[in-house]
């Protein structure tokens, strides 16, 4: 069986609480924008190859370009990025480009993402990032609505019991903590853009609050969504998957 090479692909890198999910979730409903999924976000590397039901660096890449890329050839990613775990991935990548010069990843991490495009999702409020992100691991409610879950599921009156059941389980501890993790997570995010030579298009939380719809055509467009024509007549790779 084999597995056609994306024409352009995305990454979303993001923390928590900055409304990655709203985004990708619109970008990945549309049908042309990949599907923009935590296909990354794993404990560990043998947990993801697991996961995957593949064995190797090759079979790996299959499976993502299989699970993450619409039938116009665009593939997309949403990213957690923690420093441990982009380390262990870009080693992993580097089994896709055997005995190549590539001592920034950045020959690996596109053996697996061509073309790819950044986007860097921040939140200008960093204390309310920390406080809803502590609500949510005391409610464990982290989306609503969601895809199992009607729209009309998050009314106020389910907004106001939400709230009472975490009203006595704040921490200022646990926040500031959160604040610092999150801070310490976009530096990370940055340093890496920094040694790729990266200049990621931006999406705050706030504004993308504010201007939704032109925040998803902005991406669209970023994407290369129009690549259906070329995805085509790319060439095609044989598969090493299952």
């Amino acid at each position: 069986m084999t597995v056609a090479r994306p024409t352009s692909s995305y990454c979303i890198w993001f923390t928590q609480r900055v409304g990655s999910t709203l985004l990708t979730q619109a970008l990945e409903d549309i049908g042309i924008a990949g599907r923009p999924r935590e296909w990354l976000n794993f404990a560990s590397i043998a947990d993801m190859l697991a996961a995957y039901g593949v064995s190797n660096a090759l079979a790996l890449r299959d499976e993502l370009w299989r699970r993450a890329t619409t039938d116009n050839g665009v593939l997309g990613v949403k990213y957690g990025m923690t420093e441990g775990l982009h380390r262990d991935l870009i080693s992993l990548f580097a089994g896709a480009v055997p005995g190549a010069l590539d001592p920034d990843g950045r020959r690996a991490w596109e053996a697996y993402f061509p073309e790819c495009k950044h986007v860097f999702m921040t939140r200008r409020n960093k204390v309310r990032l920390a406080v809803s992100w502590w609500r949510a691991i005391k409610s464990e409610d982290w989306h609503r609505p969601n895809r199992s879950s009607p729209p009309t599921a998050f009314g106020e009156a389910a907004k106001r019991a939400s709230l009472a059941d975490v009203i006595d389980q704040y921490s200022y501890d646990a926040i500031e903590h959160l604040f610092a993790e999150a801070t310490l997570r976009e530096a990370d995010m940055q340093d890496q853009f920094d040694r790729l030579g990266i200049a990621p298009h931006t999406v705050v939380y706030e504004d993308f609050i504010a201007r939704y719809e032109p925040t998803i055509c902005a991406l669209l467009l970023l994407a290369d969504t129009r690549s259906t024509r070329r995805h085509h007549s790319a060439g095609r790779v044989r598969s090493t998957g299952r």
